[in-house]
C-alpha cells in the first residue's frame, strides 16, 4: 500500500520543515514538526514505510537534544515499522541510546546488529566510544 500523493506530500513538506529546524538546533520545534507528520499516517502507523523515517528522524532529533529515553522509545517503535529492524542507522542509534543510558549489554546487541550489517563505515562519525563497546567481539 502507498499513500495518496497528496498525503504523502504533505508528510514530506512537514517532514523537510522538521529537518530545516533540527539544522537550525531548535530540536522542540521539529519533534513538533515529525509528530504533525506522524499524525497524517494512518492508523495502523506500523504498516506504513513513512512511518520508519518519521519514528526515525524524531529519535534522531531527541538522541541529538540527549533525551535518550524519548529517543529509544521512537526507535524502537520505528524498528517496528516496514523495513526498520534492518535498518543499521536505527539500530546503531538505538545501541548508542542504551549506552547512553547505562545498559552496556543492549547497546552491544545493537551496536552489533548495526556492525553486522553495515560494517565499521556506520560508526566513522560517531563518538569512538560506542565502537569500543563492540571491538573485542568482531
Amino acid at each position: 500500500m502507498e499513500l495518496q500523493d497528496e498525503l504523502y506530500e504533505r508528510i514530506v513538506s512537514l517532514c523537510s520543515q522538521g529537518d530545516d529546524l533540527v539544522n537550525n538546533f531548535e530540536f522542540e520545534n521539529a519533534i513538533i514538526m515529525y509528530l504533525k507528520a506522524l499524525d497524517l499516517v494512518p492508523e495502523p502507523k506500523h504498516n506504513w514505510a513513512a512511518s520508519t523515517w518519521i519514528y526515525t528522524a524524531l529519535g534522531d532529533t531527541c538522541y541529538i537534544n540527549k533525551d535518550f529515553d524519548a529517543s529509544k522509545d521512537f526507535l524502537f517503535n520505528a524498528i517496528n515499522c516496514p523495513n526498520g529492524i534492518e535498518n543499521p542507522f536505527i539500530l546503531l542509534r538505538l545501541g548508542e541510546d542504551w549506552y547512553e543510558l547505562g545498559d552496556v549489554n543492549k547497546a552491544k546487541e545493537y551496536l552489533l546488529r548495526a556492525y553486522i550489517l553495515e560494517g565499521y563505515s556506520i560508526f566513522e562519525n560517531e563518538d569512538d566510544k560506542y565502537f569500543d563497546v563492540i571491538k573485542g567481539e568482531i
